[in-house]
């Protein structure tokens, strides 16, 4: 009882210095590249349309910071960042819930789950490209949902393979338990399947996060408004402003990575029991 009383009850500085000792390797490595390719650049007089320094893109990206926060301008990238975000966050929730209620279905009934799990592996092996003309073609090339459309294939297949597998290896010794409380199918599904199904759920989530960003700038680049990020890429390198256009492509990072910090952190809401096994072992 002190023992987890004193874990939960860690000080502020002890929580810190957790944090820092796990986070400075990554943090290290991160300045240690961009020191790197500054040198190398500098060093062998590496020409801007191969690659720009990251000082110049960091220059840019101020230069756009200054947009957004003067009144009397306005900064394509902002807003090509949040057509481009909302094209990703839609497409992300639509297949990803589609996912979850087809595997809900297919779970219930072997039949069903070995039935259509061949096809669901197969249209996961589709390139990204092969949908993209054809969603723009039903959609519009410049209409929104054509690339939720996309991103939401992405996604779904994952979100769905993960899903029907959490549900359905589940424990027998605990299933017999159920089964002798004369629990209904429902209660099953509630009680034990679900929450066994949890850790695959996130960790499908985890994977389409930083996929449904990778869709969206794709399928961007078959056409689309200028205010998006893949459109803002294709245009600004053609027109040989390559500094900025790695601008946009920090900017596509830097909503992959809000993305799967999210999972990460409804992951320890929705199961703070999970990341407690993790951390005793």
């Amino acid at each position: 009882m002190e023992k987890s009383k004193s874990i939960s009850e860690a000080t502020f500085p002890e929580q810190f210095m957790k944090a820092v000792r796990y986070y400075l390797p990554t943090i290290m490595v991160a300045v240690g590249v961009l020191l790197a390719w500054e040198s190398l650049v500098t060093v062998f007089d590496i020409q801007q349309f191969l690659l720009p320094k990251p000082s110049l893109i960091g220059s840019r990206f101020m230069t756009e910071i200054n947009l957004l926060l003067d009144s009397e301008s306005r900064s394509l990238l902002f807003e090509a960042t949040g057509a481009t975000f909302r094209e990703a966050l839609g497409g992300l929730v639509i297949g990803c819930s589609a996912g979850i209620l087809v595997a809900l279905i297919t779970a219930r009934w072997t039949v069903i789950t070995e039935a259509t799990m061949p096809f669901a592996i197969a249209a996961n092996s589709v390139p990204i490209i092969a949908f993209a003309p054809i969603m723009n073609n039903w959609f519009g090339i410049t209409n929104p949902v054509s690339k939720m459309a996309i991103v939401s294939i992405i996604v779904f297949f994952p979100t769905m393979i993960n899903t029907v597998r959490g549900l359905t290896l589940v424990d027998e010794h605990e299933l017999e338990l159920m089964h002798s409380y004369a629990a209904s199918p429902f209660k099953i599904l509630r009680s034990l399947r679900i929450p066994n199904a949890l850790p695959y759920i996130f960790s499908a989530l985890r994977v389409a996060s930083p996929l449904s960003l990778i869709g969206a700038v794709v399928a961007e680049f078959f056409g689309g408004p200028r205010a998006t990020l893949g459109v803002f890429i294709t245009q600004e390198a053609s027109g040989f402003d390559f500094a900025r256009a790695w601008t946009a492509i920090v900017m596509a990072s830097l909503i992959g990575i809000s993305f799967y910090v999210t999972v990460l952190i409804a992951e320890r809401i929705f199961m703070p029991w999970h990341q407690a096994e993790q951390s005793s072992d």
